[in-house]
């Protein structure tokens, strides 16, 4: 009798049904888990053999969904047993599987999100999501219905994840980078108000949270470079400018 647990089948092979597009362009300030920033909304653009709007019918039922996804960006640099959630300071230790850390030994991120809806853009299937945490061209595996009486379970327990993070730290912005708002609202009508929630999830490596910080940090949300600092209890936003590729082109 074959020994319980085991299995012939230890390898998979597994298609991306599409790619999402989103404004982080980098894993730095990207939320640690799905809808703490609402701002965020991103498109998941299906790749061609699976553009069948058909695959879509009746999922506007339903106000959220699940996406199964691929840590692309980590997926070739292993996994260990033990690391550092960042919620934990990035100094105490758990095991990946008490943790959501992107170095498992299989690549694979979930995410609930909002259901925006779907269309056809430039002849592309298109649905589009909100609260995304998930950087721009992640790999998409599934897509799943977020059912309540299932998925939300009241009395769960969350161990050391217990609260939700982020603070209500004033966020303000310098003249010039007041100025740049101004002059991209046409287009980007709440890069305001996205940075201002990006910013007070607290970005910086855990390590530095506790520190007396003045360092100047950088991140790319759509197409705009965003530096900013800590300036006594407050964050100041220094400037916001076109990354390198847009002011290139």
């Amino acid at each position: 009798m074959k020994p319980c647990g085991t299995s012939r089948l230890t390898e998979f092979t597994y298609t991306a049904i599409a790619m999402l597009r989103g404004p982080y362009k980098q894993k730095f300030a990207i939320p640690r888990q799905p809808n703490l920033v609402q701002e965020a909304v991103g498109e998941v653009v299906f790749e061609k053999q699976f553009a069948d709007a058909n695959s879509l019918r009746a999922l506007d039922q339903f106000s959220h969904l699940w996406l199964i996804w691929h840590f692309h960006e980590t997926s070739t640099q292993g996994w260990s047993p033990l690391v550092q959630p960042p919620r934990l300071g990035g100094k105490e230790k758990v095991g990946v599987f008490a943790s959501r850390s992107p170095f498992r030994p299989n690549s694979i991120g979930l995410s609930v999100v909002r259901n925006l809806g779907s269309a056809e853009v430039d002849g592309k299937l298109v649905l589009r999501v909100g609260g995304i945490d998930i950087v721009d061209e992640t790999p998409i595996l599934d897509i799943k219905p977020y059912v309540v009486y299932a998925d939300s379970v009241a009395d769960a327990e969350s161990g050391f994840a217990n609260k939700q993070p982020g603070s209500q730290r004033p966020i303000t912005f310098s003249a010039s980078a007041a100025l740049a708002l101004t002059a991209c609202v046409a287009d980007y009508p709440q890069l305001q108000d996205f940075i201002v929630a990006v910013l007070q999830q607290d970005p910086r490596p855990a390590w530095r949270v506790r520190e007396n910080d003045d360092k100047q940090y950088g991140m790319t949300l759509y197409d705009f470079n965003i530096k900013w600092q800590f300036s006594g209890d407050k964050i100041e936003v220094n400037a916001i400018t076109l990354s390198d590729n847009d002011a290139e082109s």
